[in-house]
């Protein structure tokens, strides 16, 4: 069977314009959705969660839903912004989170899109998050999310060089059910305003909603290189609403 990674940022207990925000009720949905999905073996394709910078939220109000419903998450975090950036988990919360029998992976130091860092910033982004986290987990870290979906060779050569095995992107595509050795991994980024009627429809590949996102994504990578990271930041954080204290400026994770 074969997986389709979902990606999550903030969850607020009421809706929000800035569309990286999901509603508590509304992540309830989907992981109802989620669980039922999984008990009933259908032959939708097997949703998993997944979620990008360490919002508080993650902790407060994500966690007890998934152990509610019998779920599992993986937590990249942006590594710098632990116990420093207001909104942001703490290292007794993300200690919480991995004994809860969560995953934890890294989101860089400190959300630099990773295409834009000489070798030495590199080896911060990615070797030091690493360390920091399993010195403060006291387990194994392997998996990377990129911030702002950006890599090219370079990145993707030095995550693996930095000992990830797993590294996580922001295109929309089913996985093989299992992976192995240095993998990249697609995730459909989750906006406020998605319905778990919808993310049904789009678990079932005989739809094609799948499929037309990832095209659609495609474009718009396109669309990143032609126009520049400055400019398509600017223009994306006018169409999605992005709050100004957000944190991920310059760095959308779509």
């Amino acid at each position: 069977m074969k997986r389709l990674y979902f990606l999550y940022h903030e969850l607020r207990q009421v809706p929000s314009p800035y569309s990286y925000v999901v509603s508590c009720g509304r992540f309830e949905q989907h992981c109802e959705l989620f669980a039922r999905l999984r008990a009933a073996e259908s032959d939708t394709l097997r949703p998993e969660i997944t979620f990008d910078d360490g919002h508080r939220s993650n902790y407060e109000f994500a966690l007890p839903v998934l152990e509610r419903h019998g779920l599992t998450a993986h937590f990249f975090v942006t590594v710098g912004w632990m116990g420093q950036r207001a909104g942001y988990m703490g290292w007794d919360e993300l200690r919480a989170l991995h004994a809860s029998g969560q995953t934890i992976g890294a989101h860089g130091w400190t959300h630099t899109l990773l295409t834009h860092c000489a070798l030495s910033d590199l080896d911060r982004e990615l070797s030091g998050a690493r360390r920091k986290l399993e010195d403060e987990l006291g387990a194994a870290v392997t998996s990377m999310s990129l911030p702002g979906g950006r890599s090219n060779r370079l990145v993707l050569d030095a995550c693996w060089k930095a000992g990830y095995t797993e590294v996580f992107t922001s295109l929309p595509m089913a996985q093989p059910e299992a992976v192995s050795g240095e993998t990249s991994i697609g995730r459909l980024n989750v906006r406020g305003t998605m319905s778990a009627a919808w993310l049904e429809q789009v678990l079932r590949p005989e739809s094609g909603l799948l499929v037309k996102m990832e095209r659609r994504e495609r474009v718009k990578t396109a669309a990143k290189t032609i126009l520049g990271d400055a400019l398509y930041a600017r223009l994306w954080s006018v169409g999605n609403r992005e709050e100004p204290d957000s944190g991920t400026h310059g760095a959308p994770s779509e």
